[in-house]
C-alpha cells in the first residue's frame, strides 16, 4: 500500500458522524468503500429475504469504516514464516528472535500497509463469517438464548483485533480446540452452560499451547488463524486474542477489555470477559490462566477501563470531528470504568497555562514508562473549568490543554479521592525539606516478604571450611539495611551469610570488601544441599538472580578467599524487583514545582540511600534510573519522611 493511506483511514473515520441515522451510516460506508462497493452490496442482496442476517450485515458494514487490515504481500509471507517456526524445534525465545529480526528487516513501515476494511472486504468472506456466527448462535444450546444486541458484539464480528487476517479463523480454531468439548459426557447441570464450556476450552488451550510469556518486542503480531492456533509465546494480549477468537468460534460469547494504564503502574493490561449464563459479565483476571469471574485485581487502581467493540463510539467520533488538535483515541471502545471501580465526575478549575486554543482538554495520569503524563480521556472546558466524567477514584491526575504556549498543564496535579473530592498537590516553597530516597517504585507484598527474610541473618567468618569455628560478626535486625555493613575482625579465609531458620538463606547479592574499593575474590561456597552454580548467583552482580536453599533452616552461602584476608564491610542485597537505589547507577531526581519538573541533574549513586536538600514540602517527586529498568512512580513524603506512592 502506498504512503498516505493511514491518513485516508483517519479521514474516513472522522466523517462518520456527518451522517445522521442508521441509513445514513450505511450509505456513508458504501460510499467509503469506493471500488469495493459492489462486494458489500452483494452481501446485502444475499440476505435480502433473511431479515435478521440482513440486520447483522448492515451492522457490520455501517461500522466497517473504523476498522483496518493489512494489505501487502510481506505480511502474509511473515505469517507463513511464523507458522513454520511455531511448529519447528526451536525454543519459544528462538522463535521470537527469528520473527523479530525478519519483522524489523522486512516490515519497517508496516502501518503504511493499513487499509480500511470497507475497501478490501470480500462478499464471500463476510457471508461466511455471518453464516458461521449465526450457526453457533442458533444451534449451540448454550448460545441460542443470547439476546440479539449482545450477539452483535460478543459473537458476530469478523475480527476481534485490528489488522486481523481475513481467513477462516472460525473453522480453524473451532477445529483445533473443540476436542474435549466433544468428548465431554453430558450432565444435567453444567453441560449446556457457557461457563462450563469456556472452562473446558480454556484448559484445552492451556494444555495445547504451552504458554510462554514474552515481554519485549517479538516481531509484528501474528494475526492469522493458523499462526494464532500454534503460537508458542506471547504477551497477555496475544493469549487474550486467542481465547476470544476460539470462544467465539464455538458460540461462547467473549470480548476483549483493557486498562490502558493502571493507577500506580507503568503499563496497562488486557483481559477477556465472557457473558455468563445469568447474563452477567465475568472477567478473567489474567489471560488463559485465570477462571473468568474468580476475582479481578482488588488492589489495583483504575483510572479508565474500556471494552473493545466492533461498533464505533459515536461520542469519540464527535470529538474527532470537532477537536482542533486531536489526540489519537481508539474509536471502537466502550467506557466500562464504572463497572470495575468507583468513579467520579471531577470539575477542575483552570488555574494555570495560557489561553486555550480548543474547547477540549485532557486528563492524564503519571505513566513513568520513558515519559511523565499520559492522556487517558478528554473533557470539555467551559466557564474556566475542565469537566470530565467517570474517572476512577484514588488516582493521581493532572489536566492539560493546548494553549497559546503549546501543550501545558492547566492545574496542579491532584488526587481524586474515594469520596469524589479533589486534593490538589501544591508545593510549599517556603517550607524546604531534606528528602531521603531508597526506592523508585512502590514495594509489592512479595518484595516486602523477601526483605523480611534477611531479619536474623548473620555475617560469619571462620578458618575451617565447615564453619565449625564460625564467629558471628553482625546480625541483621532491620529491613533498612545500609549499603555496606561495617565489621571488625582479624584475617580469616572463609566468609559467609547465614540465613535465619525458616528463610531458606534467600538473598540476591553478597559482596565482601577488603577496603573501600577492593572486593574480595574467592570461590563461592554454600550449604551442602545447594549446587555450586546456585551459590555463584549470589556473586554474579545481577540483582534479579538469587541464592536460595531448598532447606528452610541452616541455609548459608559465602566465599573461600583461598587464604586469610581481613574484610572491612559486607554488602547484602535482598531479593527484590530491582527498584531499590543501586550504587553505580545513574539517576535523576525531579520534583514538580507547579508547572514543570525541576531536575537535580544526572548523577551516579554511591549509596543505597539518596538525600536531596531544599525540596519544597507537599510536592510530587520522581526518581529516574537511566541505567536499568523502567518501573518508576511519583511519590510524596510527610514531615516524618514516610513515603506515599502514586
Amino acid at each position: 500500500m502506498k504512503p498516505g493511506n493511514s491518513i485516508i483511514v483517519a479521514a474516513l473515520v472522522t466523517q462518520l458522524l456527518a451522517a445522521c441515522g442508521r441509513n445514513s451510516y450505511l450509505d456513508y460506508a458504501l460510499k467509503a468503500a469506493g471500488e469495493n462497493r459492489a462486494e458489500l452490496e452483494s452481501v446485502l442482496e444475499h440476505y435480502r429475504n433473511e431479515p435478521e442476517k440482513l440486520s447483522a450485515a448492515r451492522f457490520l458494514i455501517e461500522n466497517m469504516p473504523a476498522h483496518t487490515s493489512y494489505d501487502c504481500p510481506a505480511i502474509r509471507e511473515y505469517y507463513r514464516l511464523a507458522e513454520r517456526l511455531f511448529q519447528s524445534g526451536l525454543t519459544p525465545d528462538e522463535q521470537a528472535d527469528s520473527l523479530r529480526k525478519w519483522s524489523d528487516d522486512n516490515l519497517p513501515d508496516l502501518e503504511e500497509c493499513s487499509v480500511p476494511d470497507v475497501r478490501v472486504m470480500t462478499a464471500g468472506f463476510l457471508i461466511y463469517s455471518i453464516d458461521h456466527a449465526f450457526d453457533v448462535w442458533k444451534n449451540r444450546p448454550w448460545a441460542r438464548d443470547i439476546p440479539y444486541d449482545d450477539f452483535l458484539e460478543w459473537l458476530l464480528p469478523y475480527k476481534a483485533v485490528e489488522k486481523q487476517e481475513f481467513d477462516a479463523w472460525r473453522d480453524t480454531l473451532s477445529s483445533c480446540f473443540s476436542e474435549r468439548m466433544k468428548a465431554d459426557i453430558p450432565d444435567d447441570v453444567e453441560y449446556n452452560t457457557i461457563f462450563k464450556n469456556v472452562d473446558i476450552v480454556r484448559n484445552e488451550l492451556i494444555d495445547k499451547i504451552h504458554m510462554h510469556g514474552i515481554y519485549d518486542h517479538g516481531g509484528a503480531p501474528v494475526l492469522s488463524a493458523s499462526g494464532i492456533a500454534h503460537q508458542t509465546f506471547g504477551r497477555c494480549a496475544d493469549y487474550v486474542t486467542l481465547a476470544v477468537l476460539t470462544y467465539r468460534s464455538l458460540g461462547l460469547p467473549a470480548v476483549m477489555e483493557e486498562v490502558p494504564f493502571w493507577g500506580r503502574f507503568r503499563a496497562g493490561h488486557t483481559w477477556y470477559a465472557i457473558l455468563g449464563d445469568r447474563g452477567q459479565e465475568l472477567r478473567a483476571e489474567w489471560d488463559l490462566g485465570s477462571v473468568p469471574g474468580w476475582g479481578f485485581f482488588p488492589y489495583e487502581r483504575i483510572p479508565k477501563a474500556f471494552r473493545n467493540t466492533y461498533a464505533v463510539n459515536r461520542r469519540m467520533v464527535r470529538y474527532m470531528n470537532d477537536a482542533k488538535y486531536r489526540y489519537h483515541f481508539n474509536l471502537c471502545q466502550k467506557d466500562i470504568t464504572s463497572q470495575l471501580t468507583k468513579t467520579a465526575d471531577p470539575v477542575i478549575p483552570i488555574t494555570k497555562g495560557g489561553r486555550l486554543k480548543d474547547k477540549y482538554v485532557y486528563i492524564s495520569i503519571f505513566n513513568g514508562y520513558f515519559t511523565d503524563w499520559s492522556i487517558v480521556d478528554w473533557g470539555m472546558a467551559r466557564f474556566g473549568k475542565a469537566r470530565f466524567r467517570d474517572m476512577g477514584v484514588n488516582v493521581l491526575y493532572c489536566v492539560f490543554g493546548v494553549t497559546e504556549n503549546g501543550y501545558e498543564a492547566l492545574c496542579d496535579p491532584f488526587i481524586l479521592r474515594k469520596d469524589g473530592t479533589v486534593r490538589y498537590i501544591v508545593p510549599d516553597h517556603e517550607d524546604l525539606r531534606t528528602v531521603e530516597v531508597r526506592r523508585k517504585y512502590p514495594q509489592s507484598t512479595n518484595v516486602v516478604n523477601m526483605r523480611r527474610r534477611l531479619l536474623g541473618g548473620r555475617i560469619e567468618c571462620a578458618d575451617r571450611p565447615d564453619f565449625a569455628d564460625a564467629r558471628t560478626l553482625s546480625v541483621i535486625d532491620t529491613v533498612i539495611i545500609p549499603d555496606r555493613i561495617g565489621i571488625v575482625s582479624g584475617p580469616h579465609r572463609y566468609w559467609r551469610y547465614r540465613g535465619a531458620d525458616g528463610t531458606y538463606g534467600s538473598l540476591s547479592e553478597l559482596t565482601f570488601f577488603l577496603n573501600d574499593s577492593t572486593v574480595m575474590e574467592g570461590k563461592a561456597v554454600c550449604c551442602g544441599d545447594v549446587p555450586e552454580e546456585v551459590a555463584r548467583l549470589a556473586f554474579d552482580g545481577d540483582r534479579l538472580t538469587n541464592f536460595e536453599s531448598g532447606n528452610p533452616d541452616g541455609a548459608w552461602v559465602g566465599a573461600d578467599a583461598g587464604s586469610p584476608v581481613r574484610v572491612t564491610s559486607v554488602r547484602i542485597v535482598p531479593r527484590s524487583d530491582d527498584n531499590d537505589i543501586c550504587p553505580g547507577d545513574e539517576y535523576e531526581f525531579k520534583y514538580w514545582d507547579g508547572d514543570v519538573w525541576v531536575s537535580s541533574g544526572r548523577f551516579t549513586a554511591t549509596d543505597n540511600v539518596l538525600r536531596f536538600d531544599s525540596v519544597p514540602s507537599g510536592t510530587l517527586m520522581w526518581m529516574r534510573d537511566y541505567t536499568r529498568g523502567w518501573d518508576e512512580r511519583p511519590f510524596m513524603t510527610d514531615g516524618s519522611g514516610n513515603v506515599e506512592w502514586w
